[in-house]
């Protein structure tokens, strides 16, 4: 029972990670309709940023308050000069165009630092474990990043219906034209929704600096679950994103914790534990192939 519930809270944890990264790309598709395949590189640039200026400075919060602007910075770039040219264009153009951004910045990375890959430390202040339940400890970083995606779906939520702002990127999302004739910047508010897209994506990356191994190309993993997060959730849906997100992050922990067990009642160890591996790795395709048989759109598509 202990380690089911400490599997739970892995679950969560990393549904709360995929939560951040599926967030922005949603974002994009549902306002400016592009398929942006290098949204895992924003996610790879602020965990470089981010361990490079904690190694620097030795600071953890240094390193996040550099790497989100960064992330930001180099998204409304790349928008201003490369997507911007692509609105008009047909998906396979942004696709094609979006791969190859992916194949520039992760051989920027290794320009700038090396093949190496960089690691970054758990902020001593974080370093320890909180004991959720009597004999449960777990650790307090994996608790943190739980809070701060927690956080950041609720400031999302108060941004899309309490402020301006996101009042005139509903309208975007709705119509661009009639949002464009009543005075709405369309071209300016394209830029800083991309640049709140890969905003979230590099707070996804630093936060997952002290847990993986920062090192190029390492955005494309995370990118293939991030799609299957916004397919289950629906498209253009940033409550989908976080119901998707969570389902994904369940399965796929509990999957990989408790099939080799399952599997064994039935078959020889060995055996169990290779078909337990490649069903755990399956999981959250099949999740995804019996979400759309249900419901097509996703669980909480999008107005469009």
């Amino acid at each position: 029972m202990l380690l089911f519930i400490e599997q739970l809270l892995n679950g969560l944890q990393l549904g709360i990670m995929l939560f951040l990264m599926s967030a922005g790309l949603t974002l994009v598709f549902g306002i400016m309709q592009v398929i942006n395949l290098a949204h895992g590189s924003f996610y790879m640039i602020g965990a470089y940023v981010g361990a490079t200026v904690a190694a620097r400075t030795g600071s953890f919060l240094l390193g996040l308050l550099a790497a989100l602007p960064a992330s930001a910075l180099a998204g409304m770039l790349v928008e201003a000069l490369v997507l911007r040219r692509l609105y008009k264009k047909e998906h396979l153009d942004q696709v094609l165009a979006t791969f190859g951004l992916i194949m520039f910045f992760n051989e920027l990375t290794r320009i700038l630092w090396g093949r190496q890959p960089l690691f970054m430390d758990v902020p001593p202040w974080l370093s320890g474990s909180v004991e959720i339940i009597p004999g449960v400890p777990y650790p307090s970083y994996r608790i943190a990043v739980i809070s701060v995606g927690i956080i950041v779906a609720v400031l999302l939520y108060l941004l899309f219906t309490r402020t301006r702002l996101g009042m005139q990127i509903r309208a975007g999302a709705s119509n661009r034209e009639m949002a464009a004739a009543l005075g709405v910047n369309i071209r300016l508010l394209y830029t800083l929704v991309f640049g709140l897209g890969t905003l979230l994506a590099g707070l996804a990356g630093v936060m997952a600096g002290p847990i993986l191994a920062v090192e190029a190309g390492m955005g494309e993993s995370v990118l293939i679950l991030t799609f299957v997060v916004i397919v289950i959730g629906g498209i253009g849906s940033i409550r989908g994103a976080l119901v998707g997100a969570l389902l994904v992050g369940m399965v796929d922990t509990l999957g990989r914790a408790f099939l080799p067990t399952l599997l064994r009642t039935v078959f020889s160890a060995a055996y169990a534990d290779g078909v337990a591996a490649s069903l755990a790795s399956m999981s959250v395709y099949i999740l995804m192939a019996v979400i759309l048989v249900w419901r097509p759109r996703g669980l909480l598509p999008g107005a469009n």
